[in-house]
């Protein structure tokens, strides 16, 4: 028995309606070369002092965290845009492209949450750092009340991840449907 007209054009509707998707990751992009133009300022503004010799351990220090941060926030938006195009959209339909990361097709949208958790957390483990570091600068005023924050959204991005894991392991024991 096949189906009414109307419910086989609905149901090719909806499944190609998946490519309203695709201007979002376009814009992800967009924001990926945001993210290499500040990569880029933070060298600019950074590498001069210290070549002139008069910057000093924290602050080659502070401007490779800023660096490692910058590339996690945009490895972080690779993966969305990779594994999210892939797994909503379409294959990429690369064949077996050497450059391929092994990971690319296998990412899975609970593989993908994980992915976002653990980056969301190293990038807050890395910026609460940056504040530790540049209040223990000789005479730089503490701002506790930012340090308190601070602290408290990391704790709620690890508890977070911590809750998504465990909910994905319960999951991961059910019967699949």
């Amino acid at each position: 028995m096949t189906k009414p007209l109307i419910e086989r054009v609905l149901e090719r509707g909806l499944f190609a309606s998946r490519w309203l998707m695709a201007p979002m990751y376009v814009g992800l992009v967009v924001g990926l070369m945001a993210l290499i133009v500040i990569f880029g300022q933070e060298l600019l503004h950074a590498v001069p002092p210290i070549l002139s010799g008069h910057a000093r351990p924290e602050d080659a220090i502070l401007l490779a965290l800023s660096l490692i941060d910058l590339s996690l926030a945009g490895n972080l938006v690779l993966i969305v845009i990779f594994s999210g195009y892939e797994n909503f959209v379409s294959k990429f339909d690369i064949g077996d492209h050497s450059d391929r990361p092994s990971w690319m097709g296998t990412v899975d949208f609970s593989g993908l949450k994980m992915k976002l958790v653990a980056s969301i957390v190293a990038i807050s483990a890395i910026a609460l750092l940056k504040a530790f570091l540049e209040t223990s600068e000789a005479g730089a005023p503490v701002d506790q009340t930012r340090l308190l924050w601070l602290v408290v959204v990391h704790l709620t991005f690890v508890v977070s991840g911590v809750l998504l894991a465990l909910m994905d392991w319960l999951a991961s024991l059910t019967d699949k449907h």
